[in-house]
């Protein structure tokens, strides 16, 4: 099939690398192009969300088991996404004059998803404990991997004080978050 295989366990599921060719959260499901190679891959929302994602973003690095099924090859667990390497590298204009070192090193708190609206381009979230609503751009969320938010979900946040208030320098599904913070 022309797939790399990162690993192959008992049932003949397969553990790959590949890239998020698109995810659409409203329709539950997304494609992933394996690195190799062959047929697309079958991404659910189910399966997403078992990794601690509601979405992720189209062109992320991703780790997956797949397996085939009569319908095509389904990816069945997710192991590791990586935002897209073609994320901007210049930082947003709203963290010009902020160093690069407090962005890099501000603290990943769990908060909660007020609203987020793709098509304007951004939303609130609130830190757990406080009433204050810290801005989230689009952009941020596509650097950090992820394609939307839905209000009430819980994220990591790490938040710095910026030209519209409390800004997310960056976002991550909490069970995702947890991950890191203890590693």
């Amino acid at each position: 099939m022309g797939i790399k295989v990162v690993n192959t366990d008992v049932n003949g599921n397969r553990r790959i690398c590949g890239q998020v060719k698109w995810f659409d959260p409203v329709k539950g499901f997304g494609f992933v192009v394996a690195d190799e190679g062959g047929p697309d891959i079958l991404l659910h929302a189910n399966v997403l969300r078992n990794f601690g994602q509601s979405s992720v973003a189209d062109g992320a690095i991703i780790e997956i088991v797949v397996q085939e099924t009569d319908r095509g090859i389904q990816a069945t667990e997710v192991f590791n996404i990586e935002p897209p390497s073609g994320s901007s590298a210049a930082a947003l204009a709203d963290f010009e004059d902020i160093d690069p070192e407090l962005i890099r090193t501000a603290p990943l708190e769990p908060a909660r998803v007020k609203w987020f609206d793709k098509g304007k381009g951004f939303g609130f979230a609130n830190i757990f404990g406080r009433s204050e609503d810290v801005f989230v751009h689009v952009e941020v969320l596509r650097r950090s991997g992820l394609a939307d938010l839905q209000p009430g979900e819980a994220v990591g946040l790490r938040v710095i004080d910026g030209k519209r208030g409390r800004m997310a320098t960056e976002v991550s599904a909490w069970e995702a978050a947890l991950k890191l913070e203890q590693s």
